[in-house]
């Protein structure tokens, strides 16, 4: 064939599979609107397996407080015993109020322990409303602080709001915490490790996704813009956009796992914590530092 043929065929074929290759993504990742902001990776730290694997939050009250961090090893002995054997992604209150998730492998209840900005904890227990997953993965405290909304482990269209315990009036580590109300997800999303505020009605999240089928990508940065403020009275609307991948590195192959997340509005700094495969976790798992482009 001669060349200017063969170039002419090239040209056709290429086209055809830019074609062929666009509409297999139309089809195959039905993701919401493209990303509408940049966050740009800055830097980052190790994440210890055993302290730093689960979740991290910035706390502002007292002034110069130390970042935190939950892994398993941050579990107290005596929640262990009595079978709170997971912690999620923490959070905090503007005003100080530091707020753990825990779950536990049966039963119908989940627990939030609250340490008030002068040292004191608390428990509040959250029975099960019908239809509610066991697991307890993130929690995140409103701009606010009067309400904390919280996530379901899976493929899920929505969030779960609650008044904040510990710092709403209406809650007491002797009654049960009660289910508020529901933001209500315009697009699935799917592992959701951690969420936070960035706004009065923005969440920045992390979600575990191994499959990559509902954004296009595994293990997205996901951004929520709520239709309202949460107030615990009414239900409210969250559009989900996906605005890039987290960082996949490490010198073992397999599969990562997303962690928590935590935007301190002071610094505008954005961090996560994404696990290494295998070996890896003991050596390269890393707290990820992003800035918005």
């Amino acid at each position: 064939m001669p060349a200017s043929a063969r170039q002419r065929c090239h040209a056709v074929l290429s086209g055809l599979v830019t074609l062929a290759t666009a509409a297999v993504v139309s089809f195959a990742a039905p993701a919401p609107a493209s990303a509408a902001e940049i966050w740009n990776e800055t830097g980052s730290d190790r994440a210890d397996p055993l302290t730093e694997s689960q979740g991290l939050a910035s706390v502002e009250v007292p002034a110069g407080s130390p970042n935190r961090y939950t892994g398993i090893g941050t579990i107290p002995i005596g929640l262990s015993v009595r079978g709170w054997n997971h912690v999620g992604d923490p959070d905090a209150s503007y005003d100080g109020h530091y707020i753990e998730p825990y779950q536990r492998d049966s039963g119908n209840t989940k627990m939030y322990r609250v340490q008030a900005p002068g040292g004191a904890w608390s428990e509040y227990v959250h029975t099960l409303s019908p239809g509610e997953a066991l697991n307890n993965s993130w929690d995140a405290i409103s701009p606010d602080g009067q309400w904390m909304l919280s996530g379901e482990w899976g493929t899920m269209d929505r969030l779960l709001v609650f008044p904040t315990p510990g710092v709403n009036p209406a809650t007491s580590p002797s009654a049960n915490l009660p289910q508020a109300s529901t933001v209500h997800l315009d697009h699935p999303v799917r592992d959701v490790q951690g969420c936070d505020f960035s706004g009065p009605t923005t969440l920045l999240c992390s979600s575990d996704d191994p499959d990559g089928s509902l954004f296009g990508m595994t293990k997205p940065l996901l951004r929520v813009d709520l239709s309202a403020a949460p107030n615990g009275t009414a239900d409210v609307t969250g559009h989900v956009t996906a605005l890039r991948q987290l960082p996949l590195r490490s010198s073992c192959s397999g599969s990562f796992e997303a962690e928590g997340i935590d935007y301190d509005r002071r610094t505008g700094v954005l961090r996560v914590i994404v696990v290494s495969p295998g070996f890896c976790v003991l050596t390269d798992s890393k707290t990820y530092k992003f800035s918005r482009g």
